[in-house]
């Protein structure tokens, strides 16, 4: 017999997930869809009743996002610029109705390559608080999404929180997207960019690049390519010369792989003079 249930505590969840194996409910925004017309055979566990896993604390350490939180929830918190980047791939999560019940841990466990939170969290080195009914465990980000639709997610376990530990929330941050049209559109490609600058000079840069690979992937050659340069046309010089090995782009109705290559470097760019506060009216139009 198939089994639902809503608890209200979050032991209560774990020791249910302890005892069986659940299919979880969040927001519902991608459940239902990948249901479809097909009849229920997994057991639900509707974790909307779990009041205790939603909103934004901060502790000495860490910024930390409940399992629960939504998008809109984080787009109305106050934060540091470091989540300017997120904020503004929050705002591009389907239509405001999604953002209002979709959940920032759910876009995660979806392990989609175009998951539009991945690269945000990505550049704040995020880490996924894993909990069971004995083990509570952390995982950084890359770890946690393995692939598509794959996670490290163990029988017994469910997603508690997102915690972004506070050295990574210095800085400025900006979320470029690329899509057939502005809103409510899977990406071609997409770029979060953090930049530190003192005294005119870039000091730390964390890149990320999403619908490019399999996983949303860092860019490393990128960020150490933009280490040092002043906060001028540069950065988008150095952005267009660096290596970039981490992508593996495939070719699907919304673009080729080699046409998502050629754009990733200008939305890198674009991501990257934003971030610096700069203009890019100079750069070429991905």
């Amino acid at each position: 017999m198939i089994r639902y249930a809503k608890p209200t505590t979050v032991d209560e969840a774990l020791a249910l997930l302890g005892e069986d194996a659940w299919r979880i409910l969040a927001g519902g925004t991608d459940f239902y869809p990948a249901q479809g017309t097909k009849p229920f055979r997994d057991n639900v566990l509707d974790i909307n009743g779990l009041t205790a896993l939603r909103g934004i604390a901060e502790t000495d350490d860490h910024f930390v996002i409940g399992a629960r939180t939504t998008w809109s929830d984080l787009i109305r918190h106050p934060l540091p610029p470091a989540f300017d980047a997120l904020k503004q791939a929050a705002r591009e999560v389907g239509s405001p109705q999604i953002q209002n019940v979709a959940s920032v841990a759910g876009n995660l466990c979806n392990a989609s390559p175009a998951a539009d939170g991945v690269p945000g969290l990505l550049v704040l080195d995020a880490e996924v608080e894993l909990r069971s009914a004995t083990v509570t465990r952390y995982l950084p980000l890359p770890d946690f999404v393995l692939g598509n639709r794959r996670t490290a997610l163990q029988a017994g376990e469910m997603v508690s929180a997102i915690r972004v530990p506070k050295p990574s929330t210095t800085g400025t941050s900006a979320f470029v997207k690329l899509g057939a049209r502005r809103y409510l559109v899977i990406s071609i490609a997409m770029v979060a960019a953090r930049l530190v600058v003192e005294n005119g000079t870039v000091t730390e840069a964390a890149i990320a690049v999403g619908s490019c690979s399999a996983v949303a992937r860092r860019l490393a050659g990128v960020e150490a390519a933009l280490l040092g340069l002043p906060v001028d046309h540069r950065l988008g010089d150095a952005v267009q010369s660096a290596p970039i090995t981490e992508l593996s782009p495939i070719a699907d109705v919304r673009g080729s792989a080699e046409y998502r290559l050629d754009a990733v470097r200008e939305i890198v760019a674009r991501a990257v003079l934003t971030a610096a506060g700069l203009t890019n009216d100079n750069m070429v139009a991905a």
